[in-house]
């Protein structure tokens, strides 16, 4: 079988040819040519055009060549619904669906950009998905400091010194106390951090609060601080409420609901719905 898509492929246009062939067709034969010669040669060498527009293997909606083809062939693969949301991520430029598909997308950027010949490129990139498919099946859920007991120790230590760290600190000065009701205040609205603003109102100087800021609210900078309270807040709603998701991202201070699911996301590993399905089911 035959496959011929756009030249210079990236994500999705060597992706999709590592599914095909590891799981369709081991002999697949894939063809890189240039945009606008794709549909005709398609014809001509009587091969299945892809990633491309007005084809049948191609995106749909906000889904990849390489959903489609999972799910054109019933591909049920644990590993390959993990590997299905990187790329998805890596294609699209939306890194908040998986934490992986930024760094898939960089090291197909950089490989793309040391290698030329687009059947090199491919055959390289294969090795790639092969090594992303053997972490998806078994080293999914192991973190780096698992392999490692010395790095483990490390981490250990460290934790315990930001511990005995905290627990010396001495007493907070006033502005703290003045600075936390502030923000408190406005945490509802899209609220932005004006340095010199907040330091006149708390008459300190902006350099010592931007540099003693972190000591005193949880070693977090000022916009972690604040997205931290909010998520905080959007976890009660969703818990305590029957508000929608769109109505609990503008009620805690987000501009628009998929910024807040981005970042409900870093903070509980769940996107909001999903959150709000496995709470609701307790």
């Amino acid at each position: 079988m035959k496959w011929i898509t756009r030249e210079r492929p990236k994500i999705d246009r060597i992706a999709s040819p590592w599914l095909i062939k590891t799981f369709v067709d081991k002999d697949a034969e894939f063809i890189y040519v240039p945009f606008s010669e794709v549909l005709d040669k398609a014809k001509e060498l009587n091969a299945i055009p892809f990633d491309i527009p007005n084809v049948e293997f191609t995106h749909y909606e906000e889904k990849s060549t390489f959903d489609y083809i999972v799910k054109k062939y019933q591909i049920t693969d644990p590993a390959i619904l993990i590997i299905a949301d990187i790329v998805r991520g890596a294609d699209t430029d939306r890194h908040d669906i998986a934490k992986e598909s930024a760094g898939l997308w960089a090291i197909s950027a950089g490989l793309s950009y040391n290698i030329t010949d687009d059947y090199k490129l491919l055959e390289n990139g294969i090795i790639i998905y092969d090594a992303l498919y053997s972490w998806a099946t078994h080293l999914y859920k192991q973190n780096h400091l698992q392999n490692s007991p010395f790095e483990n120790l490390l981490h250990e230590v460290y934790l315990k010194f930001l511990k005995e760290k905290k627990t010396t600190n001495k007493k907070a000065p006033a502005w703290v106390k003045d600075l936390k009701a502030i923000i408190q205040d406005q945490i509802d609205t899209q609220f932005t951090f004006d340095l010199k603003k907040i330091s006149n109102d708390l008459e300190i100087n902006p350099s010592y609060l931007s540099r003693e800021f972190s000591k005193y609210f949880d070693d977090l900078n000022f916009g972690d601080y604040v997205r931290k309270l909010r998520i905080e807040k959007a976890i009660n709603l969703i818990e305590n409420s029957s508000y929608t998701l769109t109505e609990i991202a503008y009620m805690t201070g987000f501009s628009d609901q998929s910024h807040f699911t981005r970042i409900f996301k870093i903070h509980t590993g769940k996107n909001p719905s999903s959150y709000r399905k496995k709470n609701t089911k307790k």
